[in-house]
């Protein structure tokens, strides 16, 4: 079994839009309600409110005159509302996340329906409240025998609607063992560079469409705040975006596709894409080449296919590491595309001796465990450490049949 979800596109009747836009504002003032209460009860008396606390206030609030459009929509999406917000703190306690924000209305928002609040047969799906199935775009059908677990119904800033269905997928995706290996190194001026040689342009969306939004942000400041010009500005600043993203969204999935269809061990470096944003004459090209969603995506991707995905230590110097003799620069400046080793003098292209490296480590790492640095002769599983007391980061995320 392997869990999905499924993304469409739906247009909603006017009736249904209504419903939607009351369901959304309803889990939007819930979650909101609840995260005053736990940051006034943690302020003023020190205390901890979690999911249990506050569910037993919704049931209160629904009590109340004022609060009484609270019982015109489905109960169950209030409810999912408070353990998203549950898990927010929960990911904020352990690091992974920043402090939970109220949620605005021009983000649009997100509902959620579990089994108890929705229908799904003959294709169709049928939300509690509604009478008529919301009228999907069908881009591509479910896998047969699936029925799904839950719905969730979003709202875009820019006004489009979307329903992402999960569902338990019992259908065999494992593709054909081949003996191909190849490594990765992400860059900025080429996207990525393989072990091969090969070389993907950036496509640069947002160079593309910046003239456009610059003079739509341009226009969106001029106009009064709270006023319908205001709105029908921002929906069009809003679209932009909206179009980037997709664009980028489509690249990538396009090429992490045809790596794992082609390869059967993928090698990347663990970059700390968060740190790297913090230089703020990259940050916007380091966002624009999505890394990290790159990455993301060739982790699940590798999984459902049965592929191999390692990741190296992100302190791994591929770049200045030769790759004929193993002799380590102590400066190598971005500007610097070729360089010659001054140990045994052989020419390098920076990126493909990168990703040449990368792949080494990495099959290193997959055949015998060992660390990605010659000094070092330990294990990882021994608790070898690199340089200032880090400890050599070596994952190997999915594995499929072993190459030979």
């Amino acid at each position: 079994m392997t869990e999905k979800a499924y993304r469409y596109r739906f247009y909603p009747t006017p009736e249904q839009e209504d419903l939607l836009r009351r369901t959304l504002g309803c889990v939007r003032l819930i979650y909101n309600k609840a995260l005053a209460a736990r940051i006034q009860a943690w302020y003023e008396k020190k205390e901890r409110v979690g999911y249990c606390e506050t569910s037993s206030q919704l049931t209160e609030w629904k009590k109340e005159e004022e609060l009484n459009f609270l019982n015109d929509v489905s109960s169950v999406p209030l409810q999912q509302g408070l353990r998203h917000l549950q898990t927010a703190f929960t990911n904020f306690f352990a690091g992974r996340a920043q402090y939970p924000n109220f949620k605005k209305k021009r983000q649009g928002g997100s509902a959620e329906f579990t089994k108890a609040a929705f229908t799904y047969k003959n294709g169709e799906i049928y939300l509690a409240k509604n009478k008529q199935p919301l009228p999907i775009r069908w881009s591509r059908q479910l896998p047969k025998e699936c029925q799904p677990s839950t719905i969730t119904v979003k709202l875009d800033p820019s006004g489009r609607w979307f329903v992402s269905v999960r569902i338990d997928d019992p259908t065999h995706n494992k593709l054909e063992p081949t003996d191909k290996n190849v490594g990765i190194d992400l860059g900025i001026s080429s996207l990525l560079t393989t072990s091969d040689g090969v070389k993907v342009a950036n496509p640069k969306h947002f160079n593309q469409l910046y003239k456009k939004l610059r003079l739509a942000q341009k226009s969106l400041s001029r106009k009064i705040p709270g006023s319908k010009n205001r709105e029908k500005a921002r929906k069009t600043v809003a679209r932009i975006h909206a179009k980037i993203v997709d664009c980028r969204r489509d690249s990538t999935h396009k090429l992490t596709t045809q790596l794992i269809r082609e390869n059967q061990t993928i090698v990347v470096e663990d970059l700390a894409v968060r740190n790297l944003v913090l230089n703020t004459k990259l940050a916007r090209a380091i966002n624009d080449a999505n890394w990290a969603e790159f990455v993301r995506q060739l982790t699940y991707k590798a999984e459902w296919y049965g592929r191999k995905l390692i990741k190296i230590d992100r302190w791994f110097p591929s770049s200045k590491r030769c790759g004929n003799c193993g002799h380590i620069l102590d400066k190598l400046p971005l500007n610097i595309r070729e360089w010659d080793c001054p140990n045994c003098g052989t020419h390098h292209d920076r990126d493909i001796n990168a990703a040449n490296n990368i792949l080494a480590a990495g099959l290193a790492v997959s055949v015998c465990g060992a660390t990605v640095r010659p000094e070092q002769s330990k294990s990882v599983e021994a608790g070898a450490k690199t340089r200032k007391g880090r400890k050599q980061k070596i994952q190997v995320v999915s594995l499929g049949n072993p190459t030979p």
